[in-house]
C-alpha cells in the first residue's frame, strides 16, 4: 500500500510539471528530428579551380564536372582561395598536375580529391594526359598530417567552454533567487541594470581564468593545432563565455528550480552543436541552413577555425567578434527587462 502511495504521489507530481512532461517526450524527437536533418543533407560539393597550360584539357575537365571553373588569372584564383571562395585549385602543366586544397576542411579536402580522381579517370579514355602526369598536393592551410582532433579541436573547445558557463551561471543566479538573495538586493536602491552588470563581471572574473585554463590545456598539452595567435584565441573564448553567462542568467528566470534550469540544455544548447562548425553547414537541407545565423557557437566555432587552423588574425575575426558581443549585450538587456517581474523601478 505504502509503494502504491508512493507511485500514485509521483505520477501527480509529473502530471502537474507539463515542462518535465515536454522534456522527457517531445525533447527527444525534437534533437532526432534535427539530427536526421543535419545529416540527412546534400553530398558537399566542391569548388575548384583550373588553371592550365593546355586550354583543350582544361574544358575537358569543366565539362566533365560543374565542380571544376576555369580560371585564366591565377592570382585571383589564389585570392578566391584564401578566402574560401574555392575549396581546391588544380594547375595542369604537363608533366605535372598541381593541386593546391584551402586544408581547413577535411570533408572538402576529401571531397576535392574524389572529384579529380573520379573526373580524371572518366577523361582517361579522351585524353593520354592524366595517366602520364605526376600529381602533387600541397595545402594553404592545415597539412596532410592534418588529424581528425585538430579539425574538431576549435570546435570543441568552443562548445565546453559554452556549454560549461551557460549551464553553472543559470544555476547559480537561480538558486540567488531562489535562497532569497535576489529578493533582498531588489529592496535596496540598486537598478536592475547595474545588478546584471555585477552578475556578469562578477561571473566574468571567473569566465576568463576557465578561458585561459582550457585554451592553454588544449595547446601545450593536447597538442592541437594553432596556427594563429593564441590571445585572439582567448578573446574568443572569452566572448563566447561571456555570451552564454548572459544567455544563462536570462533563461534561469523561467525556471523554478534546477531540473527546469538544466531542461533548456536540450533546447538551447544541444542544438548549436550541428550549428557550430563541427559539420558542414552546406551540405544541410536548404531551409536549415539559415538558422545557423541565430547560433552563437556558429560565430565562434568559425572565428576560432580562423585562428587555430587558417592562422588568421583581427581582420579575419572581427565580424564574428562583433556578433558574439552583440548576442551578449541584446541578453543582457532582456536581462533587465526580465527583472521586472520581480520589480518596477
Amino acid at each position: 500500500m505504502r509503494t502504491r502511495a508512493l507511485v500514485k504521489r509521483i505520477i501527480r507530481q509529473f502530471i502537474r510539471d507539463k515542462r518535465t512532461l515536454a522534456m522527457m517526450f517531445l525533447a527527444p524527437l525534437l534533437i532526432l528530428t534535427l539530427v536526421n536533418l543535419v545529416f540527412s543533407g546534400n553530398n558537399y560539393d566542391p569548388e575548384i579551380a583550373v588553371i592550365s597550360s593546355t586550354e583543350p584539357f582544361a574544358s575537358q575537365l569543366e565539362g566533365a564536372d560543374s565542380s571544376f571553373t576555369i580560371y585564366e588569372n591565377s592570382k585571383q584564383a589564389f585570392d578566391d582561395l584564401e578566402h574560401e571562395k574555392l575549396d581546391a585549385i588544380i594547375e595542369i602543366d604537363p608533366p605535372t598536375t598541381k593541386i593546391t586544397l584551402e586544408g581547413s576542411n577535411p570533408t572538402a579536402n576529401k571531397a576535392v580529391m574524389m572529384t579529380v580522381e573520379k573526373t580524371l579517370k572518366s577523361l582517361a579514355p579522351k585524353s593520354p594526359q592524366p595517366n602520364a602526369m605526376e600529381t602533387k598536393v600541397d595545402y594553404l592551410h592545415g597539412s596532410a598530417d592534418m588529424e581528425s582532433f585538430d579539425y574538431m579541436g576549435p570546435f570543441l573547445i568552443g562548445f565546453f567552454i559554452f556549454f560549461f558557463v551557460f549551464l553553472i551561471s543559470g544555476v547559480s543566479f537561480l538558486r540567488e533567487r531562489t535562497t532569497g538573495t535576489l529578493e533582498r538586493l531588489l529592496a535596496t536602491p540598486m537598478r536592475r541594470w547595474e545588478m546584471v552588470a555585477g552578475y556578469v563581471l562578477g561571473f566574468g572574473i571567473f569566465t576568463i581564468i576557465q578561458s585561459a585554463i582550457i585554451v592553454s590545456f588544449s595547446i601545450y598539452v593536447l597538442d592541437i593545432m594553432m596556427a594563429g595567435s593564441i590571445w585572439y584565441v582567448i578573446l574568443i573564448t572569452l566572448m563566447l563565455a561571456v555570451t552564454a553567462l548572459s544567455l544563462g542568467t536570462l533563461l534561469s528566470a523561467f525556471a523554478k528550480n534546477e531540473l527546469q534550469m538544466i531542461q533548456f540544455i536540450p533546447l538551447v544548447v544541444v542544438p548549436q552543436v550541428f550549428f557550430s562548425g563541427l559539420f558542414n553547414i552546406e551540405t544541410m537541407t536548404d531551409w536549415l541552413q539559415p538558422i545557423s545565423y541565430i547560433m552563437p557557437l556558429t560565430y565562434g566555432g568559425q572565428a576560432m577555425r580562423e585562428v587555430m587552423i587558417q592562422g588568421g588574425g583581427w581582420a579575419d575575426i572581427y565580424d564574428e567578434v562583433l556578433v558574439l558581443a552583440g548576442f551578449s549585450l541584446l541578453f543582457m538587456v532582456l536581462n533587465v527587462l526580465a527583472l521586472k517581474k520581480h520589480r518596477k523601478l
